[in-house]
């Protein structure tokens, strides 16, 4: 009988998706392990791989379709010996898409997903309209474009048959260009004229989240300044050693500090690594810590696995190769779901100090602001020291005032103290 292939639920949260673009035309043979088509979530662009043999008998949701509920029928595999007879039984038991959201659902779809493939070589053509009159563009040039609110039609594509490729879209931002959507005057006196700004999946996942973080976790809020001039030592001596062996391949940032140390400071204290359900609070075995990394539109949280095992230049090392990914949206999603502690780091833009939101269902996350030279006082006389104020946001129903306050003076030990971190 006739398979369907269901939109995948490519993380918990997921309750819908855009089909960006199919692989496989009506009527194509089709073989396990074939890319079919190309889906985008609220985090990144993956392909659909087959996991049936047959030909591909009907296309239900065409590319370009926002919107399109989990679960739902995206198009039809007929199996061997049938054919487009058994597609009218398949549509009569199978309706178009609905238009009310499914909640998220964690049986497989007929297709598992996969890292996006790159966009084949560059070859300049003249712009070509796509079928239904959209234009050729790769996913990552249309995420692109939604994020900073340019009109694809303003873009000539430089790629394959006139395709609008990622460094099409870069060059039309770096011109001063006619603003997308043209200012609104404002009805009623005085109020300024605004533009509306639309909203992409990824913001729109972030605000839906953020939201739920708030209402539903209690939060709890705990501060803590770390004296980082020793650790700053530390941290120059080992970078400047990669620098003189041939065979050391890292440069370790404050923020690997950072990472490693709560990652032991979640082993000394593992209340800490938990998070809420309605059964009962989990404590979890490993240390996967979320690092968020802003990206165009928002941000992103890659994982670093298993963090209690590993050590300075193997976290910087795995932080370098996730980082870019993340921000041109090619993390599996494996890479960025999950996770049972999160570190948001924005010492970088001159941030003193700040308190993040919860990343749910995690119990826990780390603030971090910037290192400044402040005065402390040392054996009762004033002096200068380097610190770092960080503050422990917390669901109290997982994680009570004191077992935060334990974490974060089991954290400053270690950052204060970063020999520590190396035995």
């Amino acid at each position: 009988m006739p398979i369907n292939v269901l939109m995948p639920a490519l993380s918990p949260t997921m309750t819908e998706g855009a089909l960006v673009k199919w692989h496989k035309s009506e009527g194509d043979r089709i073989s396990a392990g074939d890319m079919i088509a190309e889906v985008e979530t609220d985090k990144a662009t993956v392909e659909i791989e087959a996991v049936e043999e047959g030909t591909l008998g009907k296309i239900v949701v065409p590319e370009g379709t926002k919107g399109v509920q989990v679960n739902t029928v995206i198009a039809i595999i007929l199996e061997e010996g049938e054919d487009a007879s058994a597609l009218e039984a398949a549509a009569a038991a199978e309706p178009a898409p609905p238009p009310a959201a499914k909640p998220p659902s964690e049986t497989p779809a007929a297709g598992i997903p996969t890292p996006a493939s790159a966009s084949a070589p560059p070859m300049p053509g003249p712009p070509s309209p796509d079928r239904g009159g959209r234009l050729f563009a790769s996913p990552l040039a249309r995420r692109v474009a939604q994020q900073a609110g340019l009109d694809l039609a303003r873009v000539t594509g430089t790629g394959p048959h006139g395709r609008i490729v990622k460094r099409d879209i870069d060059g039309a931002l770096a011109k001063p260009l006619a603003p997308a959507l043209p200012a609104l005057v404002a009805e009623a006196p005085g109020v300024p004229a605004y533009r509306e700004v639309p909203l992409s999946s990824m913001r729109k996942a972030i605000a839906r989240r953020l939201v739920e973080a708030k209402r539903e976790a209690p939060h709890i809020y705990l501060t803590i300044d770390c004296e980082i001039d020793e650790l700053l030592k530390v941290r120059a001596e080992l970078n400047q050693r990669a620098g003189q062996d041939g065979d050391a391949d890292y440069k370790i940032s404050i923020n690997d500090f950072v990472i490693r140390a709560a990652a032991l400071a979640l082993m000394k204290v593992p209340a800490a690594n938990a998070s809420w359900s309605e059964e009962a609070i989990r404590q979890y075995e490993s240390v996967d810590i979320s690092v968020a990394v802003a990206v165009a539109g928002g941000l992103i949280t890659p994982i670093i696995r298993n963090a209690e095992r590993k050590g300075l230049a193997a976290i910087s090392n795995e932080i370098r190769e996730l980082a870019p990914r993340a921000r041109e949206g090619k993390l599996r999603p494996e890479e960025f779901q999950g996770g049972t502690f999160t570190v948001s780091n924005l010492g970088m833009y001159g941030i003193r100090e700040f308190a993040a939101i919860l990343n749910p269902p995690q119990g826990c996350i780390l603030a971090v602001g910037a290192g400044q030279e402040r005065p402390v006082v040392k054996d009762g006389a004033l002096a200068a020291a380097t610190v770092m104020t960080c503050t422990l946001s917390a669901d109290h129903r997982v994680v009570d005032g004191a077992v935060g306050a334990e974490f974060l003076a089991a954290f400053k030990r270690l950052i204060e103290d970063p020999l520590t971190m190396l035995l």
